[in-house]
């Protein structure tokens, strides 16, 4: 189906072009579900750009975890894990963008947008690594397995829209924000949370920050 790509805005001529049906090639209303001379369902994706905050938070461990460990109790394991990540994030009014592997991925600032996005991904972090302290004592007290996290947080512009094909569509960022937040976690040491210094300007004199000098990316 007929999709328009790309950053639209309300100053591109390109916004006020008429939609055409990918059958009947009749024009349809913007932001019509449906062909009205056809009926052909149509989809479409309005991306924009955003100031936001990444956070990325990995689970260290997990490797030596599942070597050990049944499939199935790792997966159990590893799911409450995420449960509590995905919670906390919630609660500070973040959103899950994906998992990916033993990381997860969070947005603070889309798809509902907050001025203080970067300090609520930085209380979310603190949370977390809080929340997943205690969990690992306690798995470590009762299965005798032990892990942590490490997280990266960066500040800055991305796309962000419905992503994907015919066959699925997920709400994402891209740009280079989103790979600059997963370079800082993969600096991180495990149970520590890395700042760029572009979410170090927004959080300044709310958090204690601790200057790691310059790194080469």
């Amino acid at each position: 189906p007929w999709r328009r790509i790309g950053v639209i805005r309300e100053e591109d001529p390109a916004y006020d072009e008429p939609m055409e049906c990918p059958t009947c090639r009749s024009a349809v209303v913007d932001d019509a579900r449906f062909c009205s001379n056809c009926g052909h369902e149509m989809a479409k994706r309005h991306d924009e750009r955003r100031l936001v905050t990444v956070l990325f938070a990995d689970i260290v461990g997990f490797t030596g975890l599942s070597e050990t460990r049944d499939p199935e109790q790792v997966k159990n394991l590893v799911d409450r894990c995420f449960a509590l990540l995905a919670d906390d994030i919630s609660a500070f009014g973040g959103r899950v963008d994906k998992v990916i592997g033993d990381a997860i991925v969070a947005l603070f600032g889309a798809p509902i947008a907050h001025e203080d996005h970067g300090r609520r991904a930085c209380y979310a972090a603190l949370h977390l690594r809080d929340e997943i302290a205690t969990y690992a004592t306690e798995l470590r007290r009762q299965h005798g397995v032990g892990f942590s996290t490490r997280m990266g947080i960066n500040s800055g512009e991305v796309v962000v829209g419905a992503i994907g094909d015919d066959l699925r569509m997920d709400y994402t960022a891209q740009g280079h924000t989103v790979g600059l937040a997963q370079r800082m976690e993969s600096l991180a040491e495990p149970g520590s949370v890395f700042l760029t210094a572009h979410t170090a300007e927004l959080v300044r004199g709310y958090f204690a920050l601790r200057a790691l000098g310059t790194f080469d990316l």
